[in-house]
């Protein structure tokens, strides 16, 4: 075979075209995502546990975030107090207002906005952690040293965000319901005690016991999107960059979406 009939038999590879490149990328990516899933789960129920580490991962996300859940739940507050006031106004309900503030912020405005929160600070925090420890070698040093990489980085932060997510969103529901009163005593005077009575008078374990689950698959998701992403980082610190950034847009873009899921379901089996 002559130079020129090799080089006319050898097979052009074809360009992939933009969609089908877009549809490969995207199932390898959730397949990655299952065996990722796989590897925590199997890893979360082999002993033995990394309690420690554990512990210092439920200080590092609940305990340090707690500020900046508490001032977003109260702000949540004054503006459910302020908007919804004026509407009740118009129709003349305004004794309703402690309930529908109650409720509005144990049912949706607590988790969700403690969710949203939490995955700006924790996701790009354990995206940018895991993704520098990933580019740096440090991940394989791990390995190396007969310690499980996924039982002591992944377990544990994600176990943490999905302890930590209920109890956050507790805090942020308290203190959206005592500005939201605030708000209202600044213009009605309601004492306090009247408004948790008006506002707690319907309110069941029922009400809130939807809202800690949604919190907990929301902190799964957090610490399932921080770890993947930071896991999977490459090139450099430009890499890093990059884990990070994702890793907030795709915990916040999954939790609205399991929101969705979560309140429908909650509907079906709490009416």
């Amino acid at each position: 075979m002559t130079a020129k009939e090799a080089i006319t038999s050898t097979p052009v590879a074809q360009p992939e075209w933009g969609l089908l490149k877009i549809l490969r990328e995207t199932f390898e990516w959730f397949g990655e995502l299952g065996l990722f899933v796989w590897r925590f789960i199997r890893a979360a129920l082999t002993p033995p546990y990394e309690g420690r580490e554990l512990l210092r991962q439920m200080d590092e996300i609940g305990a340090k975030s707690l500020p900046l859940v508490a001032l977003a739940g109260g702000a949540i507050g004054v503006v459910l107090s302020m908007q919804t006031r004026d509407s009740l106004v118009r129709f003349g309900a305004k004794s309703f207002l402690p309930i529908v503030i109650v409720m509005s912020i144990i049912k949706e405005s607590g988790p969700i906005i403690t969710a949203l929160v939490m995955s700006g600070r924790i996701g790009a925090g354990i995206g940018a952690e895991l993704g520098s420890m990933k580019v740096t070698e440090q991940i394989d040093a791990i390995e190396a040293s007969a310690v499980n990489p996924h039982k002591f980085l992944v377990v544990t932060r994600i176990l943490a965000c999905m302890l930590m997510l209920p109890l956050l969103t507790l805090a942020a529901d308290f203190c959206g319901i005592m500005t939201g009163w605030v708000a209202n005593a600044l213009s009605d005077r309601t004492p306090l005690q009247l408004f948790i009575n008006n506002g707690f008078e319907d309110v069941g374990f029922d009400d809130l016991f939807p809202s800690l689950l949604k919190a907990l698959v929301f902190g799964f998701i957090i610490g399932l999107m921080g770890c993947f992403q930071g896991m999977r980082a490459s090139g450099g610190t430009e890499g890093v960059g990059r884990a990070s950034t994702s890793a907030v847009v795709l915990s916040s873009l999954f939790v609205i979406l399991a929101d969705v899921v979560l309140v429908r379901l909650i509907i079906m089996f709490f009416p």
